[in-house]
């Protein structure tokens, strides 16, 4: 993804969250030079990759697959380990009209996926075998808003806004809006994106950026090169 593209995404992006009520930290406004000042006090924001996030998944095409997200907390997974502690996650995430968000799971964290505001939700499930894996022929078992619903394999549940559906690691998923964009909050344990994101097919989690101009704010991919 080109930078410029990505700065285009952030402003779109934060207008969208004002629209529904949402106003981010101040963190969030740093340029990067105040953020580089910053960071020695801003430790956990940079070791918990809190921030703005913008993915293509390495695929080049951010309108068709991609995904819009800002880490608004998170807590480490040595915490969740010791079972004590910041063992939780909140994130804000846009998923464009007809923008997959591909199919996925994780290992480790269980998420409510909220829709916040805008259009419907589409999200996609599948169950997994018994090894963990992708099961085409398999459902399995969600809450909507607390209330138990089984799955069929490729089962589509639509999400107007304020539904929920809570995902537990196996709980195969993909997701769109449908009819516009889509505000979605996630609430989660722990969240790594580093290593807790298994896709069906070998994608990549975080995008490749031209820069062909200079940042308006940090990606958490940024921090390990700009911040060290």
């Amino acid at each position: 993804m080109k930078r410029s593209e990505i700065n285009t995404i952030l402003l779109q992006a934060d207008e969208m969250m004002r629209k529904f009520g949402f106003v981010l930290p101040p963190f969030a406004y740093w340029a990067p030079d105040e953020f580089a000042a910053n960071a020695p006090n801003a430790g956990h924001v940079i070791d918990a990759r809190c921030g703005w996030d913008i993915t293509d998944y390495g695929a080049g095409d951010f309108d068709k697959m991609g995904l819009f997200l800002f880490t608004l907390r998170n807590g480490l997974l040595s915490d969740l380990q010791a079972g004590g502690g910041m063992c939780y996650a909140e994130k804000l995430l846009i998923s464009r009209q007809d923008q997959l968000s591909p199919m996925h799971t994780h290992a480790i964290k269980a998420e409510d996926i909220i829709n916040r505001g805008g259009a419907t939700l589409v999200v996609e499930l599948y169950g997994s075998d018994d090894a963990g894996y992708f099961a085409e022929d398999r459902g399995g078992q969600v809450m909507c808003d607390g209330i138990l619903r089984d799955y069929g394999p490729g089962t589509r549940l639509a999400l107007a806004p304020g539904e929920c559906v809570t995902l537990r690691p196996g709980d195969w998923h993909a997701f769109w809006g449908d009819g516009g964009d889509v505000l979605i909050g996630e609430v989660s344990t722990v969240n790594d994106d580093e290593t807790d994101n298994i896709f069906r097919e070998p994608i990549g989690r975080f995008a490749t950026i031209e820069e062909d101009e200079a940042p308006v704010h940090l990606l958490v991919s940024d921090y390990a090169q700009r911040l060290a």
